[in-house]
């Protein structure tokens, strides 16, 4: 039960990761960085899968024993390649500079993929199939098999983490976290395999090994691959959070600001900055549509501020008490708005609840405040008439 759910939350969780690379892919389709990494994780993804029984065992029936270890190495060879691509587009001055070096890379890649691929036929007559630990590591074919393997993979992951380190420190949270979760697992990664490169050698000279120590192998190999999913994706998750706090937070300031809308744009509608109507459902789906109509509505509350402050800023100045400011400005609100001219006379514009520090956010709280105070003075008027 708990290998089923260990199981398909790896499935879940590199859905999850490759749903969100391809969209960023289609967006940037020429980013050949974005590239290497969608490959990266589709690598691990399918050597993941390919592993578990149902699948391993139809790769067996179709190539033989030995035919799942070597898809399954292939994949796991091609998965540190391109993660070696991302960092080597990444740095490089251009594209076709990356596309050199990545060709260079490339070139070992095959050398590696051909040697496992010969060994591999080379103990077909013998070859039992499993893992590691299940493998005939004494058979020659098999130890070199695991030797070239694991010596690529020393050689690759050693690269990338030198270059994951080198960014992680040059980066800023989240996503130097993600950088140094992957620099984590990339090093538990090339331990394991540097382990395995020396545990092959001494096997294959006959010598005994306790199997605690091949057993160790394999575990930290089990923890540092959803390490490794977990850091590419912690930057774009930590990110959508953020993005969502903001989100709320302006839905929480809009829904502030609605009194103080409606008051101010029943007197001047045409400071309205979007009057073409379109359909609300399209407009709550659009990502950005949220922070649209909360800029829009601060924008035109503080126009609507201005065009009557001429009649509010002499009550203001000489207001004393500060604790009240909101409430005593809504009380002057109202009553300017609700003369039987509200326009006020063509005289300079002055500065109407203006916070102390000049942002939009600031501003968007000042107004806020302004907002509540018409709303506790319509409830109170409401009360009142009962």
């Amino acid at each position: 039960m708990i290998a089923y759910i260990t199981v398909s939350g790896m499935i879940l969780a590199f859905s999850a990761a490759l749903s969100w690379k391809f969209f960023q892919l289609a967006k940037a389709p020429r980013d050949m960085a974005l590239r290497a990494v969608t490959l990266c994780l589709i690598s691990a993804a399918c050597s993941f899968v390919l592993a578990i029984p149902p699948f391993a065992g139809v790769i067996g029936s179709l190539g033989g024993p030995g035919a799942p270890r070597l898809v399954q190495n292939l994949l796991v060879l091609s998965m540190v390649y391109w993660l070696m691509c991302f960092y080597l587009y990444s740095a490089a001055a251009d594209t076709a500079s990356g596309n050199r070096r990545a060709r260079r890379e490339a070139t070992l890649l095959a050398i590696a993929a051909i040697a496992l691929t010969v060994t591999t036929a080379a103990a077909a007559g013998h070859d039992k199939g499993g893992n590691f630990r299940g493998a005939n590591v004494h058979d020659p074919a098999l130890a070199a098999f695991y030797l070239t393997a694991n010596l690529y993979l020393v050689y690759a992951l050693s690269m990338a983490l030198r270059w994951t380190c080198a960014y992680a420190r040059a980066s800023q949270r989240p996503l130097a976290t993600g950088l140094w979760l992957v620099a984590v697992s990339i090093g538990a990664m090339a331990t394991s395999c540097a382990i395995r490169t020396v545990l092959t050698a001494l096997l294959w000279q006959g010598r005994t090994v306790p199997p605690t120590v091949t057993l160790v192998s394999s575990l930290i190999i089990a923890i540092a691959v959803p390490l490794f999913l977990v850091g590419f994706s912690y930057p774009g998750v930590a990110t959508r959070i953020a993005a969502e706090r903001l989100r709320r937070q302006h839905r929480q300031m809009y829904r502030r600001l609605g009194p103080l809308w409606e008051l101010l744009n029943e007197a001047f509608p045409e400071h309205t900055l979007d009057r073409t109507p379109t359909e609300q459902w399209r407009e709550r789906l659009i990502p950005l549509g949220m922070h649209r109509r909360y800029y829009r509505r601060v924008i035109e509350r503080r126009d609507g501020l201005v065009r009557i402050s001429p009649l509010l800023a002499p009550a203001q100045q000489a207001q004393q008490d500060k604790s009240r400011w909101a409430d005593d400005l809504a009380d002057q609100l109202c009553t300017a708005l609700h003369r039987e001219q509200p326009r006020p006379a063509s005289a300079q514009a002055v500065a109407v609840a203006m916070p102390s520090v000049q942002s939009l956010e600031d501003d968007a709280r000042q107004l806020a405040e302004l907002s509540d105070a018409v709303r506790r003075r319509v409830l109170a008027g409401s009360h009142q008439i009962d």
